[in-house]
């Protein structure tokens, strides 16, 4: 048996305050493009097995409710209790929240109240971007308030987040240095004229002048790799070596390989575990075990990737645990691992990697 310390969840947004029907709560177990295939729900997946599987014990039900059974049981607790029961079941003691979702979600001093734990603010660059140009008429008055928004963030973050630059694959490559000012203002002049229809932060020139601002900041920052190969990210990473900023690739499933080469290739640059945990359900522990093959184990970070429903914090945590005793134990028990060393490894994955990289322990 594998001892694990409470958990750091180093990356996952908050969780909705209302009350979810029978369809909605169903949307939220993955993103999809349209709706599950006729006869089944989205319960059907590992993800929706993996939640019937870990919570209903957490509401006072046996382990693999019915969908119906389970929903009933949540609605007469109540989004808050459920979400408290949830949070606190999952042995979580730190969360870092990316703050830059849209919906009625707790922020992190509410979800540090709901699950008993510490939380800290991961700040979306494209988000601040956004409040920043509604309170800015000119594109110097924008790019200006913009440096001084980073700077004021840095001061109460502990990290940055970009949700937008490598997550298609067909995004242009970030460059392997800052651009330059002339770019940066027409971009961002292009950018102010597109807001009154879409305010989304899409330009490649814009995007990298944000990358390039946090890093200049020194806090650690999170990149989303979402569907891309994060071998794009190889010039960039490149660049920012020796600069002084941690980099942190979160997601990246099915290319997980890479991303665990990357972290082994680059001193600052760091492997999230992330939702795929969840959503690979009772193959967690392969995709574990894939991460684990390459990336050295001071460079691995946990993260339930959680996102509006408290149970996708709980089963990215308790599926974690469980993927990671298995695991480590598998090998310990073998004999190609001590238990002392498995152990040791177990804490730097689930805790001590990330209250190093972030900082968390320093007053």
């Amino acid at each position: 048996m594998i001892e694990t310390p409470p958990l750091v969840d180093q990356y996952c947004h908050g969780v909705l305050r209302t009350e979810l029907g029978l369809g909605t709560f169903e949307a939220q177990l993955m993103r999809s493009a349209g709706p599950p295939a006729a006869g089944t729900t989205f319960f059907d997946t590992q993800t929706g097995f993996a939640v019937r599987r870990w919570c209903p014990p957490l509401l006072g039900l046996e382990k693999h409710a019915t969908p119906a059974r389970y929903l009933a049981r949540r609605r007469e607790l109540g989004a808050a209790e459920t979400a408290r029961r949830l949070l606190r079941g999952s042995g979580v003691a730190a969360y870092l929240v990316d703050t830059g979702v849209a919906g009625d979600l707790t922020g992190p001093k509410e979800l540090a109240l709901a699950g008993d734990a510490e939380a800290f603010e991961s700040v979306r660059l494209e988000l601040l971007a956004e409040q920043v140009a509604d309170t800015s008429g000119t594109v110097g008055a924008f790019l200006a308030n913009l440096a001084e928004a980073v700077h004021h963030a840095a001061a109460g973050a502990t990290a940055f987040t970009c949700a937008t630059a490598f997550t298609r694959a067909d995004t242009p490559a970030v460059p392997p240095e800052p651009p330059g000012p002339g770019a940066v203002r027409g971009a961002a002049g292009r950018w102010l004229a597109r807001r009154p229809r879409g305010g989304a932060v899409r330009d490649p020139v814009l995007l990298a002048h944000l990358l390039w601002s946090a890093v200049a900041s020194g806090l650690p920052l999170q990149l989303h790799t979402g569907e891309a190969d994060p071998a794009a990210l190889t010039g960039f990473v490149r660049a920012t070596a020796g600069l002084g900023t941690r980099l942190v690739l979160l997601g990246g499933y099915p290319h997980h390989r890479r991303t665990a080469q990357l972290a082994a290739a680059f001193p600052h640059v760091y492997a999230d575990t992330g939702a795929a945990l969840g959503q690979s359900g009772a193959r967690a522990a392969a995709v574990l075990a894939e991460l684990l093959e390459i990336a050295p184990f001071g460079k691995v970070l946990f993260s339930s990737g959680g996102r509006r429903l408290p149970e996708l914090h709980a089963v990215g945590a308790l599926v974690f645990r469980e993927a990671l005793g298995r695991v480590l134990g598998g090998w310990a028990a073998e004999g190609s691992w001590s238990w002392r060393d498995a152990e040791r490894v177990a804490g730097l994955v689930a805790a001590d990697n990330a209250r190093r990289v972030y900082r968390l322990d320093t007053p």
